[in-house]
């Protein structure tokens, strides 16, 4: 069923922020019971675009339209909408082919976006670093690439720029197919040695023996309020807090922090990209390097809005995205967050559970208490004697292990410590 807001019901304040108006089109297909969800979402996205969507038009088909989408009784309530309540662009609910793209641009005469490329404009908007501007700049050219030989937009691409000139590279460039092909092939150079600088930088810490562990989930499940929590909680340092906002993709940069908890354990805590239904797939290609964190990690803590409640299928959605970047073999902790928000009966417990409302600081000495069970379980006590001359070491093993007692003797000084079995072997010569 269409749903369409009359000018009287869209507020006072939208209207007084002059946003462009905007349509959102979905086509149903065999009845999806998450469709209603999916519609919902693509509205947030718009409105992240600075696009206020004053309703919904959506057809129920087994298959949408090859050249349009959808079928020409639609298109003709469109194109009545569109000039009885002047709209500016119509937003579609999923990627558009370029040929569905150009015919729907020539038979209704306004911008034509969809999922993809509203997505790619976030990304665009929220990117801080080198590395996460460059990401989003190959994926924004692999979208256009397809779309030259049968677009007649216009591609000059003006950060900053409103729904008329959105993008994210550099001011005003037309770009044929060569030269785009080009373009993406010198920033994937560039891409390439910023990885290579990330992998040594990685390679350092897996040696250090300390345990990594990623944060991972659905947009705006609040990955980064629960890093930020765990970093004024175990760490008292307000400069290493993470940007967090209640918006869709408020983190694209990966964060690494190191976190002691009270028990002397210690692990390294990574804030990722969020997933979200139908992620583009030029996105996930080009953050690899980004997303190589998780790969890597001995850990996932996957974050889910409880109080959301669509929670499953965001959590079906981040375990799918996970397997796509072969990261699905990894040990999982689900961690239900917003506990404070949920009325309901919270979902099963079980030994890969934790409950939290980062927010309010709520769970995190139970959340600690599992992670140090699952990442040390494996870790020796030893007594190490370190001569006089080597102190230094001690300093080191503060850093790799968890230091129980100190006691100076005449040959030295007798360690007590919790070693992983790696550094077990790293310091078998001192063990008495």
């Amino acid at each position: 069923m269409d749903r369409f807001l009359s000018s009287e019901r869209i507020g006072d304040k939208m209207m007084e922020d002059n946003k462009e108006r905007a349509l959102v089109v979905g086509v149903n297909i065999n009845n999806d019971a998450h469709f209603e969800e999916s519609i919902k979402e693509l509205s947030n996205l718009a409105l992240a675009c600075d696009i206020f969507p004053v309703g919904e038009i959506v057809q129920n088909l087994q298959k949408v339209h090859a050249g349009h989408y959808i079928g020409s009784g639609k298109i003709e309530e469109i194109r009545a909408l569109i000039d009885s309540e002047e709209i500016d662009v119509l937003v579609f609910e999923d990627e558009l082919s370029p040929a569905q793209m150009r015919n729907l641009g020539k038979l209704l005469g306004v911008e034509i976006l969809d999922r993809t490329r509203l997505i790619l404009e976030i990304f665009a908007r929220r990117a801080k670093t080198r590395e996460a501007k460059l990401q989003v700049e190959v994926a924004n050219l692999k979208y256009i690439l397809p779309r030259l030989r049968d677009s007649h937009q216009d591609f000059n691409r003006q950060r900053g720029g409103g729904v008329k000139n959105r993008g994210s590279g550099e001011t005003k460039l037309e770009l044929d197919r060569r030269k785009i092909e080009h373009k993406i092939s010198e920033l994937e150079k560039e891409l390439k040695s910023i990885a290579l600088n990330r992998e040594v930088r990685r390679k350092r810490r897996k040696s250090s023996g300390v345990p990594l562990v990623a944060l991972v989930g659905y947009t705006n499940a609040g990955k980064s309020t629960v890093m930020n929590a765990m970093v004024k909680k175990y760490q008292n340092a307000e400069e290493k807090l993470v940007f967090e906002k209640d918006m869709l993709f408020a983190t694209l940069d990966t964060a690494v922090r190191n976190i002691e908890f009270a028990n002397g354990k210690r692990i390294l805590l990574s804030d990722t990209v969020g997933f979200i239904n139908k992620l583009p797939h030029h996105l996930v290609r080009a953050f690899h390097s980004t997303l190589e964190e998780v790969k890597e990690a001995d850990l996932l803590l996957h974050v889910v809005d409880c109080s959301n409640p669509h929670y499953e299928k965001h959590l079906t959605v981040t375990n799918a995205t996970l397997a796509m970047m072969s990261a699905d073999e990894i040990a999982q902790v689900i961690v239900y967050n917003k506990i404070d928000l949920h009325d309901d009966l919270l979902p099963a417990s079980g030994n890969n559970v934790a409950y939290l409302s980062a927010k309010k600081e709520i769970g995190f000495d139970q959340l600690s208490q599992m992670l140090s069970e699952r990442l040390f379980q494996s870790h020796q006590m030893c007594q190490l004697l370190i001569p006089h001359h080597a102190s230094q070491m001690i300093a080191d093993l503060k850093l790799n292990g968890n230091i129980l007692e100190l006691s100076y003797v005449d040959e030295g000084v007798l360690v007590s410590v919790e070693l992983s079995e790696m550094d077990v072997r790293r310091y078998e010569a001192l063990i008495v």
